[in-house]
């Protein structure tokens, strides 16, 4: 009876297991985490005073500006899927990445993005544009792409234009 008793309880667990999941759209995604070490944000903290003065520290570890807050909706969880366009430049202004021509724009999962992305996209709503300035434990980290050198301080400007919750 006791044996019973425990597999009965065990498939119930396994059930309401699968019940949460699916729940959630099988969303996959978690926070990373991630805290900035004193000495990325010494450094980010130097650039930004000189050259960007009026950015916010977010406790997240990284600055940002909101251009404009937006209308619509903010994403609301890591599976959140964002339409933005964008660009991203190094500190020097050497323009890495761009997906701000496109008409359409892009569409990410929120948290297929960098850690930098995923903490601030959600400061702004849909319609809204936002500048980010993330330390490198918040981008690409040590990990040197054909463009962006290793340890890298990255700037964004990103307009959302559509959130899917």
């Amino acid at each position: 009876m006791l044996k019973r008793l425990f597999i009965f309880l065990s498939f119930c667990v396994v059930l309401s297991s699968c019940k949460k999941s699916e729940s959630n759209g099988g969303c996959r995604y978690s926070d990373s985490g991630i805290v900035v070490p004193a000495s990325e944000m010494a450094s980010l903290q130097a650039y930004v005073s000189a050259n960007h003065p009026s950015a916010i520290l977010n406790s997240g570890g990284f600055y940002y500006e909101i251009v404009s807050a937006g209308t619509g909706v903010s994403a609301t969880s890591l599976c959140s899927t964002v339409g933005v366009k964008y660009a991203g430049y190094l500190t020097n202004g050497f323009k890495f990445t761009s997906a701000a021509e496109e008409s359409t724009g892009a569409s990410y999962a929120l948290g297929s993005l960098v850690p930098g992305w995923q903490r601030g996209l959600p400061l702004v709503k849909a319609g809204g544009t936002i500048y980010l300035y993330l330390p490198p434990s918040l981008g690409y980290g040590a990990n040197a792409t054909a463009t962006i050198p290793a340890n890298s301080i990255l700037i964004f400007t990103i307009q959302v234009l559509a959130v899917y919750n």
